[in-house]
């Protein structure tokens, strides 16, 4: 029989965790960089911790609101409001047919933040905690109005790229102001911009330099990862400065205090107060209290992002939540590196791109299939590519040749030996023994794996399970002893079918899809726990399976050349 322990110690107690996985703008659509970078990676982790029965809250919503949103309701020629409604819609189809399970996902229009954004500018203001400065500003005269963040383009002070933003450089990554840029344009005119006085509210991030060198350099140099923490260290050595929290524009929400007419707060001040927002919009529609999930010492924040929002999760979000007082601060921002596509960088303004809402129309049923490459592909220490035709290898000689093979051929044998009824095992051999040891450490190996984030590793360990059946099976070759020795067979079976529950439990996380299927077939719970794998007994004696289906299948050659030729005709 097969049985084996996995230890309960890390099962026992229920810890609670606010997972956030960064706020997209709606400005366009989802693309795999997106999946790759935030949202595969945080879903695996909150369906991991749900499974292991931990009390899970996971959070995200549309970021509405910037100056992406104006370009892009000027050039389309709507109205902003337009223009969110309908990416919003989109995207969040997107992510509810590709399988991300988030417990609520929420809208910065919506008047819930609204209100809480302006609540926590005006604990802020009323503590004093912001600065009041006239300063010089970009302005446009053609247009009549100030050059904030993306209505300027021009060449990077500090790697002389010469398409940066006035926000952010997107080939280096540092964040800037617009007038730091070297030769600035105008994106509404084109033309070259003035400077013009204006007053503006600055959060002193000065003030955070010790507390955030504290809490950060000193306090998390082992646990958070080498490119959070460096890109931390470089600014906190750099020596922070204010930085503005509000900005010269008529979309976003209106400053809250005397002498904000006319301005809103800047979008990296109001959207990571959209997690909070969206957490009481939930609380709200549940009937059940918000504050634990922010305010409570003991929960766990864990902020999923890409590495160009690490200076506003790790600085200046703590910092306004330090300012603020009463909330907790992050405990780990395991944030990724970018994904290229076919060896280029990914840009939605080339539409050099694959968009998952064309994905999931052009590969339907195929959701996990995506969900395993850009896993074991992560960006998740340096950036890495995604090519088309690796998509297909690791389809056809991973997911189908290992995972799908094994399934298949453990239940097609139980149906022509046992017309589907799992038969009761004899005594084990030392194959058996060593076969079962091997597979007790890998499911402890992928919960390792994925409490550090690793979840390239993890997937790779998940595959494990599956080749470590179909060798299995290949050693003891039960097609032929069932003819010398139908009693062997019966062992040889169960356990094969032992292994394949372990891995439909194992997969939930990363195939949630195929993980139904799977448990399906072999009689299981739909909602197994983590701690389920270590019960003796997955698949019991006497179970009737269902007939065996194909998990996966092929992709071929003519799919992945008109994914190229589409790539090749949308970036012209």
């Amino acid at each position: 029989m097969l049985i084996f322990v996995i230890e309960l110690n890390d099962y026992m107690s229920k810890q609670r965790y606010s997972i956030t996985a960064a706020l997209p703008y709606t400005n366009g659509p989802i693309h795999i960089g997106h999946l790759a970078g935030v949202y595969v990676p945080a879903d695996i982790y909150a369906r991991y911790l749900r499974m292991k029965g931990e009390d899970v809250f996971f959070v995200c919503g549309s970021d509405e609101h910037g100056v992406a949103i104006s370009i892009r309701a000027k050039k389309e020629g709507k109205t902003p409001k337009e223009i969110i409604d309908h990416y919003h819609n989109m995207i969040q189809s997107s992510f509810d047919d590709f399988g991300i399970s988030f417990d609520h996902y929420g809208r910065t229009s919506d008047p819930i933040h609204h209100q809480t954004a302006s609540d926590f500018f005006k604990a802020l203001y009323d503590k004093g905690d912001f600065i009041e400065e006239t300063t010089e500003q970009l302005y446009d005269q053609e247009a009549e109005q100030f050059l904030a963040d993306r209505f300027v383009v021009g060449t990077c002070p500090h790697c002389g790229h010469e398409e940066a933003y006035g926000d952010q450089c997107e080939s280096c990554g540092r964040s800037l102001n617009p007038t730091d840029l070297i030769y600035p344009t105008s994106t509404i005119s084109g033309s070259v911009p003035i400077t013009k006085a204006t007053k503006h509210w600055f959060l002193p991030l000065d003030r955070y330099q010790s507390f955030l060198e504290d809490w950060i350099l000193k306090g998390h140099a082992d646990d958070w990862k080498s490119n959070v923490y460096g890109q931390v260290k470089s600014w906190l050595d750099d020596g922070l400065k204010p930085r503005a929290v509000t900005r010269d524009l008529d979309w976003g929400i209106p400053v809250p205090v005397p002498g904000g007419e006319n301005k809103v707060l800047y979008v990296w001040f109001d959207a990571p107060i959209g997690y909070i927002s969206a957490t009481k919009d939930w609380a709200q529609q549940n009937n059940t209290d918000w504050e634990p999930y922010w305010k409570d010492k003991n929960t766990k924040l864990i902020h999923f992002i890409g590495k160009d929002n690490i200076v506003f999760h790790c600085i200046i979000f703590p910092s306004m939540l330090k300012a603020e007082g009463s909330y907790v601060l992050p405990t780990n921002v395991p944030a990724n590196e970018f994904l290229n596509l076919e060896g280029q960088k990914l840009s939605t303004s080339k539409n050099w791109a694959v968009w998952l809402h064309e994905f999931l129309e052009d590969f339907p049923g195929k959701q996990d299939v995506l969900r395993y490459v850009l896993t074991a592909n992560a960006p998740e220490n340096k950036d890495n590519d995604f090519t088309w035709r690796d998509f297909q290898a690791r389809n056809d000689n991973e997911l189908v040749a290992i995972y799908g093979n094994f399934i298949n051929r453990i239940v097609v044998l139980t149906h022509k030996y046992y017309e589907g009824v799992v038969p009761a095992p004899n005594h084990n051999t030392q194959v058996d023994e060593e076969t079962i040891e091997e597979l007790r450490s890998l499911p402890i190996q992928i919960a390792t794996a994925v409490e550090n984030y690793r979840f390239r590793e993890a997937s790779q360990i998940l595959l494990k399970i599956a080749r470590l059946g179909n060798k299995y099976l290949a050693d003891e070759e039960p097609w032929k002893q069932q003819k010398t020795n139908p009693e062997r067979v019966k062992t040889i079976m169960y356990n094969g079918l032992q292994i394949a529950a372990v891995l439909a439990i194992a997969s939930t996380p990363f195939l949630p899809q195929t993980a139904n299927k799977l448990k399906t077939i072999l009689g299981l719970s739909l909602q197994s726990n983590w701690s389920d794998m270590t019960q003796s007994e997955l698949v019991a004696v006497g179970t009737v399976l269902a007939p065996s289906e194909l998990l996966f299948s092929k992709v071929e050659d003519d799919d992945i050349q008109i994914q190229l030729d589409k790539l090749k005709n949308q970036s012209i």
